[in-house]
């Protein structure tokens, strides 16, 4: 080596430009860094003195718990290379605790707000990715007031949208693709998070970037959080991984609880993050012992789920991911089968099911194809491509409406008339959703009681319509109000969770 090239990088290792897994951003590069991460005042400020660096680089180390030495050493270095959240981590010093509402804009001034998904990451199916949006945002709602809504078409007061590149934010908040910045959000009261449309997103464990824990940091941002300095927190600047604790940390708690207050019973529910690792599959290991068995029993009344529907013998059938529940007549839930085991060749994360009272098949549609079972047996020609026939991709709910002797479907705010014989759509269908007097759009699931009144869900929320009068007539919470849903213990006289 010459002496030229041993100066270089005697140099090089002086300023600490070599870091000691993977490459790490220049001086300049880390400046400009520490000034779009809010650590040297606003971008585009100006020079900076070698005091006002230093001190930069010190509340960076604070905040991603590295040593306090003020220098781009390779562990500094390193860290500012890993991927992370795009938005400003805002003003850290190393002082007595204080409260996160962020001072840009404060926050909301309701508890019901409403989200909407803009558009879809590539390569990962939609109903997926609203499955986890939706329990992005109910972590949020668990340990807080606040209550939301997904509002599929039109205004919504938090909007996630997909973005490639420049997207009109400023050339400091484009996206670079996989790695780098994965996302960025505004605060209240604009209520939009942006997230890399290029980054290789999954929902699957081990596998690429995990969208759903990104949603639900980005989600912390819109409701008013900034980054927290506590290492295992949801609002770390660089996203934490799941594993067997709790999504949101203390921290995360009461940072939103000081914004928003506690929930209206004053009991924050939360679920380990193992839960969350894959939204088509979840392992049946999560508990041990006989308290978190019961617990696992009743998984299914912490969130929401996929579908229901009931049969003769009026036994529930609750489906999750690629688990099901059975809720006998006196409200008792087994423990959670697998689908293949009942219903051989069906897939997990199905839309919709219903099972008919004229043939005593069960009927489930997952996108645009359906299946048909006699007891556990697929029927011949299934599955089969339903959405040739006029019927909708991806729909909401199924029911089989005994007034009509038919298969109806809801999508939206419509729904389809289907015959049973043909599973083809029934001429001038279909319709608008307004028949149904008072029933919201997008409910995950419906079954006929055995009393004759026919309920609808979605999220935690029933809808009881009678069928006579065509109209809703009653709502609240299912798994609080109707003992029958199986998370009603009545031995204890409480709700199982």
């Amino acid at each position: 080596m010459g002496a030229r090239a041993a100066g270089a990088l005697r140099a090089a290792l002086a300023l600490g430009l070599l870091a000691a897994a993977r490459p790490g951003p220049a001086p300049r590069e880390a400046e400009l860094f520490l000034e779009k991460y809010g650590y040297l005042g606003k971008p585009g400020t100006g020079t900076h003195s070698p005091a006002e660096f230093t001190e930069a680089v010190r509340d960076f180390q604070w905040v991603t718990h590295l040593p306090l030495s003020g220098v781009l050493d390779p562990p500094t270095l390193h860290q500012m290379a890993l991927p992370r959240c795009g938005t400003a981590d805002g003003e850290r010093r190393r002082a007595p605790r204080r409260r996160r509402a962020t001072q840009h804009g404060g926050r909301w001034y309701k508890r019901h707000l409403t989200y909407r998904v803009v558009n879809w990451p590539p390569y990962l199916p939609q109903h997926e990715v609203r499955l986890a949006v939706r329990a992005a945002f109910q972590l949020w709602s668990n340990v807080s007031s606040l209550l939301f809504w997904e509002a599929q078409h039109g205004p919504a007061d938090i909007r996630l949208t997909f973005f490639h590149g420049d997207h009109n934010d400023g050339l400091g908040n484009a996206f670079d693709g996989p790695g780098g910045a994965l996302a960025h959000a505004f605060f209240p009261r604009r209520g939009e998070a942006h997230f890399d449309s290029a980054e290789r997103w999954s929902l699957r464990r081990g596998k690429g970037r995990n969208l759903f824990i990104v949603v639900a940091h980005e989600v912390g941002h819109t409701l008013g959080l900034e980054h927290s300095p506590v290492k295992r927190a949801l609002m770390s600047p660089y996203y934490k991984k799941l594993g067997k604790d709790f999504v949101l940390s203390w921290d995360d708690i009461l940072a939103i609880q000081n914004l928003y207050g506690k929930p209206s019973k004053g009991l924050a529910t939360q679920l380990p993050g193992k839960v969350f690792t894959d939204f088509q599959d979840w392992s049946t290991d999560l508990y041990g012992g006989d308290q978190q068995q019961r617990s696992l029993s009743a998984y299914y009344c912490h969130s929401f789920f996929d579908a229901i529907t009931s049969d003769a013998d009026h036994n529930l059938y609750i489906f999750k991911g690629s688990h099901y529940w059975v809720v006998s007549g006196s409200g008792n839930a087994s423990d959670p089968q697998p689908l293949h085991t009942r219903w051989p060749g069906l897939p997990a994360g199905i839309d919709a099911c219903a099972w008919s009272q004229l043939t005593s098949r069960f009927y489930f549609f997952k996108g645009g194809r359906c299946w048909c079972y006699t007891g556990s047996s697929l029927e011949p020609g299934f599955p089969s491509k339903c959405s040739s026939r006029g019927l909708p991709r991806h729909p909401d709910t199924a029911l089989y409406f005994q007034q009509l002797r038919r298969l109806v479907l809801f999508k939206g705010s419509k729904y389809f008339v289907v015959s049973e014989e043909s599973l083809s759509l029934e001429p001038y269908y279909p319709r608008s959703l307004r028949d149904w007097q008072g029933l919201p759009p997008g409910t995950a699931g419906a079954l006929t009681h055995k009393h004759g009144s026919i309920y609808f869900f979605r999220d935690d929320q029933f809808w009881q319509f009678d069928h006579l009068k065509l109209q809703v007539v009653a709502s609240g919470k299912w798994a609080t109000q109707l003992p029958w849903m199986g998370c009603w213990d009545a031995n204890a006289g409480q709700v199982l969770f």
